[in-house]
């Protein structure tokens, strides 16, 4: 298994050759333009998945936080998957997400929500696609969004401008 800039699983790849990482650096600057412009609007939404992941190395920041014993914090909150990671398990909506639709946690949040939706795994991986296959069709990959979402919005109305622009980068595989 591989891994992209510290956070990014890819499953299936035991390396990444240097084409495809810079490939992948091209789609995550891509997907990193959005964060800067289009800042959180706090609607809550993204805060109802069953799975959100946290790292070992986020876990004591985000307990304290939140003002739970780390021991507390472990057995009520955190499970890890088969694979070795770590998971949140009061989620949908999370535990963290106060009545106001606001994260009570936001400064230490785990990154994976700082990261969402502009920087996760799945819309990254579509954009890598789509930059990388000239047949694909970005539109199709991302049908997953949801059109109520502000950020989904700003994605799918600038995202294939975006991917146009920058396929004369992206180096053969």
């Amino acid at each position: 298994m591989a891994i992209y800039r510290g956070k990014y699983i890819l499953e299936g790849l035991g390396t990444i050759t240097p084409q495809m990482e810079h490939n992948l650096d091209i789609a995550y600057e891509i997907c990193m333009s959005y964060k800067d412009k289009f800042p959180c609007e706090m609607c809550g939404r993204c805060c109802h998945p069953t799975n959100i992941n946290i790292r070992p190395d986020e876990i004591n920041r985000v307990a304290r936080a939140a003002g739970i014993p780390i021991f507390n914090f472990m057995t009520e909150y955190v499970a890890q998957t088969g694979d070795g990671r770590f998971m949140l398990k009061k989620t949908n909506p999370c535990a963290f997400l106060g009545p106001d639709n606001r994260c009570t946690i936001w400064k230490d949040r785990p990154q994976i929500c700082d990261d969402f939706p502009y920087a996760v795994s799945m819309f990254m991986s579509r954009v890598y696609l789509a930059l990388t296959n000239p047949d694909a069709d970005i539109d199709d990959l991302i049908t997953y969004m949801d059109d109520e979402w502000p950020c989904s919005r700003i994605i799918k109305e600038s995202v294939k401008e975006r991917i146009e622009e920058r396929r004369k980068d992206v180096v053969p595989l």
